[in-house]
């Protein structure tokens, strides 16, 4: 099996350099592309398969994969002794000379980042690739990575194992060893360094104008300008983004490529300003992944309910009036369901019966009332929820559901929204309202990230929440020390706190956040005053202020700033586009 792995390396490498190279090889490089194409899928399905199974199970797999494995090496090396002999150069110096005249890396640097890239595990080369289907500038979040490796078939499933927490090792492998990175500038986005974004073979990232090779399987198109090139029947995935939207001919294209592509698992189309899908993403059978974020989109083709093997649907920032209708009820191989919207309240009313998806994880942007909310008491496998426009006549039954998802991770709350009159203009205007009920709440065990957006009192007691999220969650100008009891936070990491109204955070008690290592204010425009008590929260790493009131960057300022010195012990603390870095402001 290594040596027909490094077999198929080795054509991977001629094919894709020699059609380039040597104009006569043409007709051979297609037939070696074809052959490839169908060996690469079996052998890939294959050691996926291997990596998660131990014992007889493993045996079995050998012994299936055995008979197959003859007839695959038989014509590779058929293919391979039909080779043209051309006099070209060794295959290393060919792909040398290739990139060289395509990229500007150092020859140092270019030769250690092809050796890190040769050397790692397969797995890990195979999710580098899929992370790499996005375009460098254009990060996507630990969340998005984790469940397109899993649609794309990467992670083999085991008892007693989500495949997402595989994933996420694999996200964090990849960091780890300096290939992905998170945006310093973008909260839990991540993207491939170059060049190992521009080293990672198998995914042809094109733009409109480029001619998509016909045995392409793998294909990002992250410069539409309103056009999709056609494409072939092999593909596997398909990422579009579109700064300007797709125009009715690209429309067109999408649908005969959907038309063709019986084997695609994997279709993002982000960005492309969709009004609606064509009915032929009902006929791909095997489809894992279908994301269709900041579209136009109200609505899904009824054919929808025929892709019994989706595991994410993401209709995020979609069409105003959108609703789910009841064929999403018939995906029942679903494990993460988003369907947050910018406008109101930003919640998708679901059908009755949703509690049917029983490999739901994720389900974020929903609506609760209407019975929902006693319905989400019975969906325990749910690991994270986010619920919109919560309001009295449904929070004591939602609260009640809530503490029973004892295997929750991540939760967001919003309130509904309230229309009040703007004194200060006498217009109307949109405003959050109290948090209903809060006091009956108690947060599941194990849930480490909250997301409250709305009016609080009082916090209730999280102790082993990671992350919290405030947004317009404090009201009033002044936030007292009792706000963060001691003992009420012991294991919070990351607070980030919204809010129009807070102009003073009196004071931090002592051992209420002895954990913290990242502290954001966002929009709070008329924050003055940080808390006295921060300079020794000594376990903070990064501060972060973003749009708060100039006069506190004054007095923070490394130059005499009168309050420097409740953050001068902190490393790294950020101001709009600007960071100040152990006491110096950086541009």
């Amino acid at each position: 099996m290594v040596s027909l792995i490094r077999q198929l390396d080795e054509v991977t490498r001629v094919a894709g350099d020699v059609e380039r190279i040597r104009a006569c090889c043409q007709t051979w490089v297609r037939e070696l592309r074809v052959m490839l194409d169908e060996a690469e899928d079996y052998v890939d399905n294959f050691i996926i398969k291997v990596y998660g199974q131990t014992g007889q199970d493993r045996k079995e797999s050998i012994a299936e994969f055995a008979s197959e494995l003859e007839n695959i090496n038989s014509r590779v090396s058929e293919i391979m002794n039909r080779r043209p002999r051309l006099g070209a150069p060794p295959i290393l110096e060919e792909i040398q000379q290739f990139l060289k005249s395509r990229f500007s890396f150092d020859e140092t640097a270019l030769a250690s980042c092809m050796l890190n890239y040769i050397n790692l595990p397969y797995d890990l080369q195979l999710s580098l690739l899929f992370c790499s289907a996005f375009p460098g500038y254009y990060g996507k979040t630990k969340g998005a990575l984790i469940r397109v490796l899993v649609a794309a078939g990467l992670i083999q499933e085991k008892p007693g194992e989500l495949m997402e927490d595989k994933a996420q090792e694999i996200i964090e492998r990849l960091v780890d060893l300096g290939m992905l990175e998170e945006d310093q500038m973008q909260w839990d986005k991540f993207k491939v360094l170059s060049p190992y974004y521009e080293l990672s073979f198998g995914v042809m990232n094109a733009n409109s104008d480029s001619i998509i090779p016909p045995t392409a399987r793998y294909v990002s198109i992250h410069e539409a300008d309103n056009t999709i090139p056609n494409m072939n029947s092999l593909l596997h995935s398909l990422f579009v983004s579109a700064k300007e939207g797709l125009s009715e001919a690209s429309s067109d294209c999408l649908e005969t490529v959907l038309y063709n592509a019986k084997r695609m698992q994997v279709l993002d189309l982000e960005n492309t300003q969709l009004k609606s899908l064509p009915d032929e993403v009902g006929k791909l059978a095997n489809l894992r992944y279908l994301g269709v974020r900041h579209s136009e989109i109200n609505e899904l083709p009824e054919s929808i309910s025929n892709l019994r093997n989706l595991q994410t649907l993401d209709i995020s920032w979609s069409g105003d009036e959108f609703e789910l209708s009841n064929g999403v009820l018939n995906l029942a191989q679903l494990r993460h369901l988003k369907m947050f919207r910018s406008i109101n309240g930003g919640e998708v009313r679901v059908p009755r019966g949703i509690s049917r998806l029983r490999n739901l994880q994720t389900l974020e942007g929903i609506y609760a009332g209407g019975g929902i909310a006693k319905e989400l008491g019975n969906m325990t496998q749910l690991r994270s929820l986010e619920v919109r426009s919560i309001s009295e006549d449904h929070a004591g039954e939602l609260y009640a559901s809530i503490m029973k998802l004892t295997g929750l991770r991540t939760l967001s709350l919003t309130v509904e929204r309230l229309m009040v009159s703007d004194d200060s203009s006498s217009s109307l205007r949109y405003e959050n309202s109290l948090f209903p009920c809060l006091e009956s709440f108690s947060p599941p065990p194990l849930l480490q990230t909250l997301e409250l957006t709305g009016h609080l009192i009082e916090m209730p007691f999280l102790p082993n929440l990671k992350c919290l999220l405030m947004g317009d969650a404090y009201k009033g100008k002044r936030m007292e020390r009792e706000f963060f009891r001691a003992g009420g936070f012991p294991k919070l990491e990351y607070l980030t706190i919204a809010s129009d109204d807070l102009v003073e955070w009196a004071e931090i008690e002592e051992g209420a956040l002895p954990s913290l290592k990242e502290l954001r204010f966002s929009n709070c425009m008329r924050l003055m005053v940080l808390p006295e008590g921060l300079q020794h929260v000594t376990t903070l790493q990064m501060l972060e202020l973003w749009c708060v009131h100039e006069d506190l960057i004054r007095r923070l300022s490394p130059n005499g700033g009168p309050e420097n010195y409740k953050i001068k012990h902190i490393p790294v603390v950020k101001y709009l586009g600007q960071m100040m870095s152990r006491g110096f402001w950086i541009q």
